[in-house]
């Protein structure tokens, strides 16, 4: 006698997934920089129903960051220039980790510098916690032993401080590419060769605001990182484009605000995605999102490993 199909109600998606040997539940993530160390989000929304969080960037001594004004809101996105203020990685381990690593989500620990050597000194202060899932390695970053060139934007100064940090961490490296470049396939790639176990993309974009009453900048920085929904079309062509110049995994981010969107993401390669500039409007949007992934693989009868990458091109 033939079986007969299950319905579709009784479909359990599984979105669960490795990276490097970590498990994470959900695909779902919170992007660096605009969630905080977490607990600040803590009395908002259920933190144990995200994939991972992702702290702000950690470097190795506390940084006070750049004056105000720092934020803009631009049409469909938003200016910042916060300068990576943070704790250092001393007090990291000390006051926020211990929170962090009593949920069931992830924690991935941004990491900057502005020197090899200093990429280095933060990943080893850092292996002495207990709890930290991955690192992510900000290369957003200018060199300032060399002429203040960006590593993310040199091929060379890319290979050099991902090996270094490779060689350094105790835990899987994750490196966040930046899309101020000509060809985000040939920097996948180099990440890729120097022992990156995934990559993050994209940071943010280079712009600028001005004040015309005054002729004076928005930002007190001048530039500015743009994100939010303006920079998604190109950032999810950047992902696509990433994904199939490499083998490692993709966490795709720029613009995600709901799971229309992150599932596209999904389809053009990413196995995970990070929610940023909507955290700031809307702390609800994560979770949202983990149904809508859930709700939709339900309807499909798919599993998110199905979705990776399945973009069907005529």
């Amino acid at each position: 006698m033939p079986t007969r199909s299950r319905p579709a109600q009784e479909f359990t998606p599984q979105l669960e997934f490795q990276i490097a040997g970590v498990r994470f539940q959900n695909p779902v993530w919170t992007a660096s920089g605009t969630f905080g160390y977490g607990k600040e989000f803590a009395h908002l929304i259920d933190l144990n129903q995200l994939g991972a969080i992702c702290v702000k960037g950690i470097s190795p001594e506390p940084m006070e960051g750049n004056p105000p004004p720092r934020i803009y809101e631009t049409d469909s996105g938003m200016l910042n220039a916060i300068g990576l203020q943070n704790v250092g990685a001393k007090r990291f381990l000390g006051e926020k980790l211990p929170f962090l690593r009593t949920l069931k989500a992830r924690t991935v620990v941004n990491v900057f510098a502005y020197s090899t050597e200093d990429y280095v000194r933060c990943i080893e202060i850092l292996n002495e916690g207990e709890g930290i899932a991955a690192y992510e390695l900000n290369i957003s970053c200018p060199n300032t032993r060399c002429g203040g060139i960006v590593y993310g934007s040199d091929p060379h100064l890319t290979e050099e401080v991902v090996a270094a940090s490779k060689k350094a961490a105790r835990h899987p490296l994750f490196v966040k590419l930046s899309p101020n470049v000509t060809d985000i396939a040939l920097f996948a790639r180099v990440a890729e060769g120097a022992g990156a176990d995934a990559l993050s993309l994209v940071n943010t974009f280079v712009g600028m605001a001005i004040d015309v009453e005054t002729r004076t900048p928005r930002i007190s920085n001048i530039t500015a990182g743009l994100s939010g929904p303006a920079i998604k079309p190109v950032a999810l062509r950047m992902v696509y484009q990433a994904a199939k110049a490499v083998k490692i995994p993709i966490i795709g981010i720029g613009g995600i605000a709901g799971a229309e969107d992150a599932l596209e993401f999904i389809i053009a390669g990413a196995r995970a995605v990070q929610v940023g500039t909507a955290n700031f409007y809307d702390p609800g949007t994560s979770l949202r999102i983990v149904k809508g992934i859930q709700d939709y693989c339900r309807r499909k009868r798919l599993h998110l490993a199905d979705l990776v990458g399945s973009l069907r091109i005529p």
